[in-house]
């Protein structure tokens, strides 16, 4: 079970081909903030970074953005996101939770200050969460 939604860490994911973007925040505060960027050199290279951040903020759900085209179509992204979710939650047994980041990267880029842009676009991903998502306290509960 987890602790009162209010006290809920969640850690965030911009996935990419090449680097995720990660993010950090809590449903106390809805405030999230960027974190780091990991290189998506490899499975074992992107799992061993990913379980080290989980291990030191002990979160109690993951956020995924789910990348789209403009129309909400989806595009071949769209399945390497949804493959890397799944693989979070089967690695680490956390509920991951869905977000259409149809322009994270774009928000990302126009929001640009000394946070790696993949951490800006993790960071905008999760407080959109938090901002559509957070009001609704199941949410984290119905992903599990």
């Amino acid at each position: 079970m987890l602790r009162r939604a209010v006290e809920s860490t969640l850690l965030a994911f911009d996935y990419g081909e090449k680097r995720i973007g990660v993010a950090v925040g809590n449903l106390l505060t809805r405030h999230a903030q960027a974190l780091a960027v990991i290189e998506n050199r490899n499975r074992a290279c992107r799992f061993a970074a990913l379980g080290a951040l989980l291990t030191e903020w002990q979160p109690q759900a993951l956020v995924v953005g789910l990348p789209t085209h403009p129309d909400g179509a989806p595009h071949v992204m769209t399945q390497q996101a949804l493959r890397f979710g799944r693989q979070l939650k089967g690695r680490f047994g956390l509920p991951v939770l869905w977000v259409d980041e149809r322009y994270s990267s774009v928000s990302a880029a126009a929001q640009r200050d000394a946070a790696p842009l993949d951490a800006i676009a993790a960071r905008i991903i999760l407080q959109q969460f938090f901002d559509e998502y957070a009001r609704e306290p199941s949410a984290i509960e119905r992903a599990r």
